[in-house]
């Protein structure tokens, strides 16, 4: 068997059964192959950017590894934006690209993979030689779920025609020691029991269902509330106990709960500076992180105790130790509950700006939102909007979210909302980016679900500016010109790449999105224009 037909079958026999990528010379023969194979789904990007992007969408959704290749030298070079933010959200990819022929010295593209590569902070896995590849794949995959980041694979071109042997060897088993450190749990559960007014913080290491009801039995069994951080939420949205998102967007209620507080238990949480707000939200607590990953335990600022281990078993083994030694649950609980009920989520304050033709920017999200169908996927693009956008909208859970602020970047979403919709077996994708996002990065891939048929709404807030820009000027009470644009017509644009396209000016325009929305055959692009001064940062 050539190499790039066994390089596609192990693909297959390791479960991998849809594979993201842009051809090039590099790499066509495996992406033509593997999509001849009964069972596999190959989804063709319009940018090397894009195919990284829909690996990490799928990942984030599925909880799998996500899979894409790209060919060498420009083709992985574009492909390094969207990697930086899949190392950043510690997503686990494999992107196989392909390589120069070694000793090839009249190839335009050639360049030194390898180092352009590491910097990224992925990982870089080299097929030795046509005999390994195989191999090589399979340590690619494993360490992608080992260490939870992407790594890149890289083979020579000339290898793609050799003829190897092939033979299947399964990966090893994920390890499933579930012994906790005695010494660890000791100062853990002294600091719970010592807590009068606790927080149980989950994050997307504690999303699964074991995990989720054991946080639940151990926070009513302590008398504390719940909260997520944002890549957790929703993890407890049917919890009277739960205070939301944890950190800069929490609610006003919550912020004021969580200054009251004096012990935070996080599980599967990283306590990065947007859920500590910097470390400010722990002054004054002592605080108690447990993780299955290593590396998450004070990775961003120090705690009182560290537990290693499954979220479940931790979560129970304090349960049993609170029972055994008597401890009477706290009314912190209690207290939160009677304080929340009937209260909103978030308020909305009146729009700063009233110009005539502007629609307010909250009320017109939070509608909007509430048309899509409720089981979907959100994908959030970076922007300045992102902030109060997330407060606005629904998730039904948290593998349902799809964060791309990891590296500051703005048009990730698109490629994420396709890949996610690969793996959202049949639910909808909506999709939110601002203007700019959309013009940097979602009409090369908005392309890409249109021929994909995907099942995706965008909502593109349009306030013909880059917002992040427009309000440092606005700030120092200088012109913002420069950052505004005169796009095209966005909508018409969507239809014109064989989308579909609706556009909200004012707020009686809310009747014809609601139809768009219930009639939808294609992709759908909602542009809703909006005042640059009306566009919150919080």
């Amino acid at each position: 068997m050539q190499v790039h037909k066994a390089l596609a079958q192990g693909l297959i026999d390791h479960g991998v059964t849809t594979l993201f990528g842009l051809m090039g010379d590099g790499n066509l023969y495996l992406a033509n192959y593997y999509s001849s194979i009964p069972g596999a789904t190959y989804i063709a990007s319009a940018h090397e950017a894009g195919a990284v992007l829909m690996a990490n969408g799928y990942a984030s959704v599925s909880g799998e590894v996500g899979v894409a290749t790209v060919t060498h030298g420009p083709g992985l070079a574009n492909a390094l934006p969207p990697l930086i933010d899949s190392v950043r959200s510690r997503m686990p990819i494999v992107l196989i690209c392909g390589d120069t022929a070694d000793g090839d010295r009249n190839t335009l593209q050639d360049i030194a993979q390898r180092e352009l590569v590491l910097p990224t902070g992925a990982g870089f896995e080299q097929v030795r030689r046509p005999e390994t590849a195989v191999q090589d794949l399979r340590e690619a995959l494993w360490r992608a779920t080992a260490e939870r980041r992407p790594i890149v694979l890289n083979v020579p071109v000339d290898y793609m025609w050799k003829e190897v042997e092939y033979q299947h060897d399964p990966l090893p088993p994920a390890d499933r020691n579930t012994t906790l450190d005695p010494d660890a749990m000791d100062r853990a559960v002294g600091i719970v029991a010592a807590a009068e007014r606790p927080i149980v913080l989950a994050g997307r290491g504690a999303a699964t269902p074991s995990a989720r009801a054991a946080i639940c039995r151990l926070a009513e069994r302590l008398g504390a509330p719940v909260a997520t951080t944002l890549r957790g939420m929703s993890l407890f949205s049917a919890d009277p106990g739960a205070m939301g998102v944890f950190g800069t967007l929490s609610t006003s209620a919550a912020l004021d709960q969580i200054g009251k507080s004096d012990c935070v238990i996080a599980f599967g949480a990283s306590l990065n500076s947007w859920t500590t707000d910097s470390g400010a939200l722990l002054d004054g607590k002592r605080v108690v992180q447990c993780d299955t990953d290593p590396q998450a335990i004070r990775r961003h600022i120090d705690v009182d105790a560290a537990v290693l281990g499954d979220a479940a078993t931790i979560a129970d083994a304090i349960l049993g130790y609170l029972d055994e030694a008597e401890v009477p649950a706290r009314r912190f609980r209690e207290d939160w509950i009677e304080k929340s009920v009937d209260r909103e989520d978030y308020e909305i304050p009146p729009a700063s700006t009233s110009l005539v033709g502007s629609i307010p920017f909250r009320e017109t999200v939070r509608a909007i939102d509430r048309l899509i169908p409720e089981d979907r996927v959100v994908v959030v693009d970076a922007g300045r909007f992102m902030f109060a956008g997330y407060k606005l909208l629904h998730v039904p859970d948290p593998h349902s979210l799809v964060h791309t602020c990891n590296f500051g970047a703005i048009g990730l979403g698109m490629g994420n909302a396709i890949g996610a919709a690969l793996a959202a077996h049949g639910r909808p994708v909506f999709l939110v980016c601002g203007d700019g996002g959309f013009m940097l990065g979602g009409i090369t891939e908005f392309v890409s679900a249109v021929q994909n048929g995907i099942d995706l709404i965008v909502m593109v807030l349009n306030d013909s500016s880059y917002g992040a820009e427009h309000i440092q000027f606005r700030n120092r009470d200088m012109d913002p010109a420069r950052t505004l644009f005169r796009w095209p017509d966005l909508s018409a644009l969507a239809i014109a790449l064989g989308g579909e396209g609706v556009t909200m000016r004012v707020p009686d325009d809310l009747t014809t999105v609601e139809k768009a929305i219930v009639n939808r055959a294609r992709p759908l692009l909602i542009e809703v224009e909006l005042d640059p001064d009306d566009v919150p940062i919080e």
